[in-house]
């Protein structure tokens, strides 16, 4: 029985030496799992580093570009800007020009109105001097012919007479003629 025990001892060594060597090997192989975790991590890592990084440029380039875009739209603006109130000044300025040379027009067109009414108001009154002078002209002549027509018709009248009174004594004349001869 001293025989077997060693055997046995032998074989719990045996035994012992391959749990060893395969807590060895699974040792091995869990470091080499750990190596590998640890390469696909840091891999990894790497990778959302340079994502990141990426990310970030991707996002510092956006924001350049859209405060570029911003500067832009403000300088547009503030051009437009510019541009509209210089617009809007050369309308004024326009507009005071053409008001001015209205108001320049008016004045021409009431001064020239005022001289044909003046103008006319001389006119009136001249004519209205000549149409009194022709009036007392017509008047006179008027008075004259009356006068004319009245020693007309006096002189028509006394001839008239004149003759009513030759008919009536050429009459009596025939009539102490024709009783004379009868």
């Amino acid at each position: 029985m001293t025989v077997a025990p060693q055997s046995e001892l032998e074989l719990a060594q045996a035994e012992i030496r391959d749990l060893q060597r395969t807590v060895q090997a699974l040792r091995g192989e869990l470091e080499l799992k750990a190596i590998d975790k640890e390469t696909a991590v840091q891999a990894a890592l790497a990778s959302g580093g340079q994502e990141i990084a990426q990310l970030k440029a991707t996002a510092a380039a956006l924001r350049d570009a859209l405060e570029q875009a911003r500067m832009e739209r403000e300088s547009a603006v503030q051009r437009a800007l510019a541009d509209s109130n210089n617009e809007i000044v050369q309308l004024k300025a326009a507009a005071a020009a053409l008001r001015e040379a209205l108001e320049l027009k008016q004045v021409e067109e009431e001064t020239r109105i005022q001289r044909a009414v003046s103008a006319s108001a001389g006119e009136i009154a001249q004519l209205k001097a000549t149409a009194g002078e022709l009036r007392e002209q017509l008047e006179l002549r008027r008075g004259e012919t009356e006068n004319a027509i009245q020693a007309e018709r006096q002189a028509a009248s006394a001839e008239i007479s004149q003759l009513q009174e030759t008919i009536q004594a050429m009459r009596e004349q025939l009539e102490g003629n024709n009783s004379v001869e009868c």
